[in-house]
């Protein structure tokens, strides 16, 4: 399935890009969405849309269109002019990017993408059909943060071949099988006028989320407005941990399922932080089952 390019211009000054993955044959780059109900993938910081082909190429092909699209200073969205990242305005974007889309999406958000739903839902209240939080809660483990912002770092100056790019990336995520081409990194890749290879993301992300950014007052103020928030969710919610992640532990789990009581709890084996990429099936099987029940198909 060949998806759709679509670009959301925001009230923020962001311009999103996207993906819109259906099966109708009516549905063109400029087609207003407000008559087609949509599930909306939100992927983690350092990630770009191309994270969720699987998984929403397969809703589409069961009848459910979703859209893929790429947070500020990711992928091919714009970049903030005043290099501001801090997790609100993440939030911020995805609060002008909803009205845009008609009705309420069901929201698969990881990690940052699913603390934004939390928190514009959280705050609005119905602002959403559904979200499916993917290894992401209120409360995350600093040792597996730690890790994922040492792999954005690990390499400035960038790489001198796809090739370098790979063993990178297969040095990082160890229990992955090595894909044999490279074509899937390279939607993550951009190539500078130098020659050299460098993720698709703006720098100035990394100072935005860099170590000390936040003080320990102003850490334990964002956790407990992250509770709050996860205590107001009202609309479905499904849970869907990586049994081997470092990011999310079981501990972290149960505390957001005793702060939102009706959420749904799946609990991936085989599967560490990056959820949707090592066990794309069994994630893809969750997900449709999910918003099968919420659109009843």
């Amino acid at each position: 399935m060949d998806p759709i390019s679509r670009r959301f211009s925001l009230s923020t000054g962001i311009t999103l890009a996207g993906d819109l993955y259906t099966l109708s044959p009516d549905v063109q780059a400029d087609t207003p969405l407000d008559e087609t109900p949509l599930v909306l993938f939100l992927h983690g910081g350092g990630q770009t849309r191309h994270a969720w082909g699987g998984a929403a190429e397969r809703l589409a092909e069961a009848g459910f269109p979703a859209l893929t699209v790429d947070h500020r200073g990711h992928g091919d969205s714009s970049w903030a002019a005043d290099g501001d990242y801090l997790f609100p305005r993440f939030a911020d974007d995805l609060a002008a990017l909803l009205p845009l889309l008609g009705a309420p999406p069901i929201v698969v958000g990881a990690s940052l993408g699913g603390l934004s739903a939390m928190a514009v839902e959280g705050d609005r209240g119905r602002a959403t059909e559904g979200i499916v939080l993917v290894d992401v809660t209120p409360r995350l483990e600093r040792d597996g943060v730690m890790r994922i912002m040492e792999f954005m770092r690990a390499r400035p100056d960038g790489f001198a071949s796809m090739e370098e790019v790979a063993e990178f990336v297969a040095s990082f995520l160890p229990h992955r099988p090595r894909p044999k081409s490279t074509s899937g990194l390279e939607k993550n890749i951009r190539r500078g006028d130098d020659g050299r290879y460098r993720w698709h993301w703006d720098p100035a992300v990394l100072t935005a989320w860099g170590p000390g950014r936040y003080s320990e007052a102003e850490a334990a103020e964002l956790l407990a407005g992250r509770l709050d928030a996860a205590r107001r969710l009202s609309v479905p919610v499904l849970l869907v941990r990586g049994r081997m992640s470092d990011v999310v532990s079981e501990e972290s789990a149960q505390e957001f399922l005793a702060c939102c009581p009706h959420a749904e709890y799946v609990d991936l084996e085989g599967a560490a932080h990056m959820v949707a990429g090592d066990k794309n099936d069994a994630f893809g099987d969750v997900v449709l089952d999910f918003v099968r029940r919420l659109r009843h198909k």
